[in-house]
């Protein structure tokens, strides 16, 4: 990244405005950490934000427990819809394209995520999973930006993360990494043409300036990917996201992390029928996300993980939708991943005093893994306490 920004240069990450914020931009931060040693970073991570709580129950379905149809009157998924991973368990049938996946043993379900004393707010629950903080601390930085501030990922990489679908940095915000938020590639490379570095300049805010269009300008040549893919991506916002976040991948110079983001589930109405369109678009997004990864011999080398700020109550209300609730269900996949349902199904007859499940892997121990087993990190300095890995990922 350079050499190190001067101490006046404001602490947080900045825009460059002459590129358009809505369109593109590169989150920048000190070069402070280069001089420590790299992580496992040729392993790529792309996290899938199911923004709003996306209703676990309707997903992964236990489909012979008979409390579920009793909560469910109107909204549950029908048995002879569902599509059968076990004896219990199935997925909604929009998910049906990922059925391969779980055959393959490329499929981990990990069932009841969640965290002590859960907060139903959506901006502060999205915070808490986004920071990996207690539910009483409030942290600044992401756990991703934390990560890279430990560790950072290669100089030469065209940006520690990219984020597609969203303003959001998430779990990149902070003043750690190099983050690109990206909405179409080609438009982010005609635009960064203007990106002109004219060295450097005494002025300390002059030269934060000259040091982010050096960034842009390194990015943009790392992102000149030429590959046509043959993968057929499906149409509408996600699988746009998901073209999108291929073709910034293909790219020559690399990078660390990607976030992509699917919106609309909080479901409190008429849950039935945006579901099934959600879920069918996550489905459709993430094989063709699969397809283009093999296209690029990256499958392998490349975990993509699912989560969102909550999941929702057991009990149906009286909308045909589901509010605020606790404990979630969340995919893991990748060619290491070791398949399977991971974690206890939730007991529907053990209901906490607000009608909610209780949940059984907390979400940190899920980043731990990550941190840990995909790309070498210390998960304890990190996250500020240890958490228990999960058994999901198979080794080199």
């Amino acid at each position: 990244m350079g050499a190190t920004v001067p101490e006046t240069t404001p602490p947080r990450r900045h825009f460059l405005q002459s590129l358009g914020a809505a369109t593109c931009s590169l989150l920048l931060a000190p070069a402070f950490a280069q001089v420590r040693p790299r992580a496992g970073y040729d392993n790529l991570l792309i996290l899938v934000e199911l923004k709003g709580g996306n209703d676990g129950l309707n997903t992964v379905v236990p489909y012979t427990d008979h409390n579920y149809y009793q909560l469910r009157p109107r909204i549950a998924i029908a048995r002879d819809k569902v599509v059968q991973l076990d004896d219990r368990a199935g997925l909604h049938p929009s998910l049906a394209p990922l059925f391969p996946l779980w055959k393959a043993r490329e499929l981990a379900v990990i069932q009841g995520v969640g965290y002590p004393s859960p907060n139903l707010s959506h901006f502060r629950s999205i915070e808490i999973w986004d920071t990996a903080s207690d539910s009483d601390e409030t942290l600044t930085d992401g756990w991703l930006a934390r990560a890279f501030a430990e560790s950072p990922p290669p100089g030469s990489f065209a940006a520690d993360g990219i984020v597609v679908g969203s303003a959001e940095a998430g779990p990149l915000e902070g003043v750690g990494p190099r983050v690109i938020t990206l909405a179409n590639t080609q438009q982010f490379l005609r635009q960064a043409r203007l990106a002109t570095p004219e060295g450097r300049s005494r002025n300390p805010a002059l030269d934060h300036i000259l040091k982010v269009e050096a960034d842009i300008v390194q990015a943009a040549r790392g992102l000149a990917a030429d590959h046509e893919f043959k993968t057929e991506f499906p149409g509408g916002p996600f699988g746009n996201a998901v073209k999108t976040a291929c073709q910034a991948i293909a790219g020559k110079d690399g990078v660390a992390a990607v976030k992509l983001s699917l919106n609309g589930f909080d479901t409190h109405s008429n849950q039935p029928a945006t579901q099934e369109r959600l879920l069918k678009e996550l489905a459709e997004g993430l094989v063709a996300l699969r397809a283009a990864l093999m296209e690029l011999d990256r499958w392998s080398s490349t975990l993509v993980l699912t989560y969102a700020e909550f999941g929702r109550r057991p009990k149906e209300n009286q909308s045909s939708g589901t509010d605020h609730g606790t404990a979630n269900v969340h995919f893991m996949l990748g060619g290491r991943v070791r398949g399977g349902l991971i974690g206890a199904a939730p007991r529907l007859d053990r209901l906490d005093g607000a009608g909610n499940v209780a949940f059984g892997v907390d979400f940190r121990s899920v980043y731990a893994t990550v941190l840990e087993q995909w790309w070498g990190l210390p998960s304890r300095k990190i996250l500020q306490a240890r958490h228990p890995m999960l058994d999901v990922l198979k080794s080199v």
